[in-house]
């Protein structure tokens, strides 16, 4: 049997793929499998996931005929996956030698549904450790109390999806899959989702990601229509947060961090487009509105005055005809 599915997808990234690759047989064991999902690159990628597949033990080629977006790649990978356990890798990062062996073992060790780690993040040259904001290391939780407090950082903020491991009863109980078409902030309905649903996870102190930050392929970095998928996710967050059985608690934290992030966006429009930077604003105002006002109230009341003033501007500001989300 196999005991770990990595899902990688891939999208022009000839630049940093061979990095990611041999990271990935300094990995490989007999019993893993690679998923290398080329979600249609037009650069030089495919050839060398092709050669990929020659040479990395354990390594399978899935190619997509349309792009389809990070989300999209990644469910394809876990449908094809046959591991007890799966984790993910984006295509421009890359593993230290013999990692996936700990995290392996580190999960089995705990039994839980799902692990979550440490990762080292790279901008350039500088390097610094990203540490999984739960305190007790090593023990088994529960998902849904690391949701709260609601004004502080927790692990549903912590959503990078190769940051742990999973076990496969997250797939059978649909939970691991991610919303299709989602462009960008396809982690956060997901770690949301895992946080109400799943029994039990874990975090532990191991590093062995490294995240490739700041990349100029990366929608982080591109101000394109694209980046407006945070809204739809985020109202996936509320929408599905709102029917839980103990929504009363959860909202607060899920509206706050909707309104950071809007926050984020608008505080840094000047990098989209002009016409993006329109519907962006537009975009975000309808959002606000379709917030519960009672709890959007109570977010912004809590927040520094500026960023407070700047969100409640945008919530008065007239959504023209045809603006949704």
């Amino acid at each position: 049997m196999v005991k770990l599915s990595v899902i990688v997808p891939f999208y022009n990234v000839q630049q940093y793929a061979p990095d990611t690759l041999r990271s990935l047989k300094a990995n490989a064991r007999e019993d893993f499998e690679f998923i290398l999902v080329d979600d249609c690159s037009r650069d030089g990628t495919p050839e060398i996931l092709a050669r990929a597949e020659r040479e990395l033990p354990g390594a399978v080629v899935v190619r997509h005929e349309k792009n389809g977006g990070l989300a999209t790649a990644r469910n394809t990978g876990i449908d094809r996956a046959r591991g007890e356990y799966l984790t993910f890798l984006d295509g421009d990062d890359w593993l230290a030698p013999g990692y996936y062996p700990k995290l392996v073992g580190a999960i089995e060790d705990l039994g839980c549904d799902f692990l979550r780690t440490d990762h080292v993040q790279c901008t350039a040259r500088a390097r610094s450790v990203q540490r999984v904001p739960v305190g007790r290391r090593g023990v088994v939780l529960n998902p849904r109390e690391a949701i709260l407090p609601a004004d502080r950082s927790t692990s549903v903020d912590y959503a990078f999806a190769w940051a742990g491991v999973y076990h496969r009863r997250l797939v059978d109980k649909g939970l691991l899959h991610f919303t299709d078409g989602l462009r960008t902030a396809e982690d956060r309905p997901w770690i949301w989702k895992l946080h109400r649903e799943a029994e039990s996870f874990a975090a532990v102190s191991l590093l062995g990601v490294f995240y490739r930050r700041g990349v100029a392929t990366s929608l982080t970095q591109i101000g394109d229509v694209r980046q407006l998928d945070f809204i739809r996710a985020f109202d996936q967050v509320i929408e599905e947060t709102a029917a839980d059985p103990e929504a009363a608690s959860l909202l607060p934290k899920a509206v706050r961090t909707y309104c950071a992030i809007i926050s984020h966006h608008v505080g840094s429009i000047e990098r989209f487009e002009p016409a993006v930077a329109k519907k962006l604003k537009s975009m975000s105002a309808a959002a606000l509105r379709r917030m519960p006002q009672d709890i959007l109230d109570e977010a912004l009341d809590s927040m520094d005055i500026q960023r407070a003033g700047k969100l409640r501007r945008l919530r008065r500001r007239p959504a023209p005809a045809g603006v949704a989300a």
